[in-house]
């Protein structure tokens, strides 16, 4: 067996072995119980969530994809396999497969989750088709939901918003009468319907989504919640606060669902014209971030005061790059920055990019531009937008060496 056919969990030991650390040692260092890790090393406590592997790498001094056997090396160009993602959201019947359990089925879809925060595009491709097929073959709203959220989010990455769209509404149907499934799948509703250019539809859907389970201005005591505790098998539920009197209870994660969507609801707002209220929008959320502290992503939303903070840099751009990228380059220099998912930081990267151009500064959009490759290859190597970018920025004469290389790889000089 090689390296990259262990286990995670063996991977975690031969690490902690590297590094002179006793299991004791290492669960002191990432403030859990030792069970936990011995559990983990032995497989029998699954890692399926992007926080906890970044956490572990930063432990045992290793990048995420080591611990996750993980190539590094990123293709350019739109990785192949799109065209059987659509087969698969075209099929209306449940191919004959070999059935799995609904923990199997989960466990797939933490995987595919990992690989796309990870940025690892391809890798996510050849998987995707698979992963609709299994869904369909368990009763589970939940799955079906985060399976078609994952497809969404990677189409509209890859330049097929129109797709994404059709798997985002797939989400939808699939949430049924669920709130707060309904309202993750209008998460992938509105990425899909601001990549097409319809950001009134996407400020309309987001906005009567998140007032749906936000229903007022949240105040942060209302739904502040405690930080982790040593083992996640062993908390206790919290006493969660909703919007207001007679309001159901919300989990700190539904919390952050809500704020997700008012910020795309503020990203949508601001790509109509509308400033002030994407300001307005955004200062719901920094509410609603401002009392949540150490909570399960169970829902994938990477939402937070640094989260919140990011989008006002994106909506700032739009008015005055200047003042964006003095808050940008205040924000990355936090501990915050680091430890969001590869896929995050990337593509806020290329964003921040495109605002370096609208000042004039060409290095300044090159260093970005080549940050992001660092962090998530894939951002940069398979996403026409980011492809654009490099474009602009490849005009220069002479160009930025580190762009010129990134250009030479997608395809842009000869």
């Amino acid at each position: 067996m090689t390296s990259d056919d262990l286990p995670i969990g063996r991977r975690v030991a031969r690490w902690r072995v590297r590094r002179s650390m006793t299991q004791q040692m290492l669960a002191d260092r990432l403030r859990r119980s030792k069970s936990w890790v011995d559990k983990v090393e032995r497989g029998v406590r699954a890692l399926d969530r992007y926080s906890v592997i970044q956490e572990l790498a930063d432990v045992l001094r290793v990048d995420p994809e080591v611990l996750l056997g993980q190539p590094r090396s990123t293709p350019a160009g739109t990785p192949d396999g799109v065209e059987d993602i659509r087969a698969a959201l075209a099929r209306y019947d449940t191919p004959q497969a070999q059935e799995q359990t609904t923990k199997e089925v989960r466990r797939q879809v933490g995987y595919a989750w990992l690989s796309y925060q990870h940025a690892h595009y391809g890798q996510l491709v050849r998987v995707l088709p698979s992963l609709l097929d299994a869904v369909q073959g368990v009763r589970s709203a939940e799955l079906l939901v985060q399976a078609y959220w994952i497809t969404s989010s990677l189409l509209v990455k890859l330049g097929e918003a129109d797709l994404g769209w059709l798997a985002a509404d797939r989400a939808m149907s699939a949430a049924g009468d669920d709130p707060i499934l309904a309202a993750t799948a209008t998460i992938s509703v509105a990425q899909a319907l601001r990549a097409s250019n319809r950001d009134r539809l996407a400020l309309t859907a987001a906005l009567t989504a998140a007032n749906r389970i936000t229903p007022t201005p949240a105040h942060p005591r209302d739904h502040e919640v405690d930080g982790p505790h040593e083992d996640q098998s062993d908390r206790q539920p919290h006493d969660h606060r909703g919007g207001g009197r007679g309001e159901p209870q919300r989990s700190a994660g539904e919390w952050a669902v809500g704020g997700t969507l008012l910020l795309q609801t503020a990203l949508a707002a601001a790509g109509c014209g509308e400033s002030r209220r994407a300001d307005e929008l955004i200062d719901r959320a920094a509410g609603i971030a401002a009392g949540l502290r150490g909570y399960d992503d169970t829902h994938h939303t990477s939402f937070g005061p640094i989260a919140v903070e990011l989008a006002r840099v994106v909506v700032a751009q739009r008015d005055d790059a200047g003042e964006a990228l003095q808050r940008h380059s205040t924000l990355v220099r936090r501990e915050a920055w680091r430890r969001l998912p590869a896929e995050y930081r990337g593509a806020y990267l290329v964003d921040v990019a495109r605002a370096y151009l609208q000042v004039g500064d060409v290095r300044g959009a090159a260093r970005a531009l080549v940050d992001a490759d660092s962090v998530a290859p894939a951002e940069v190597r398979c996403r026409p937008l980011a492809r654009t970018v490099i474009a602009d920025v490849a005009r220069a004469q002479p160009a930025p060496a580190g762009v010129a290389r990134l250009a030479t790889l997608v395809g842009l000089t000869r």
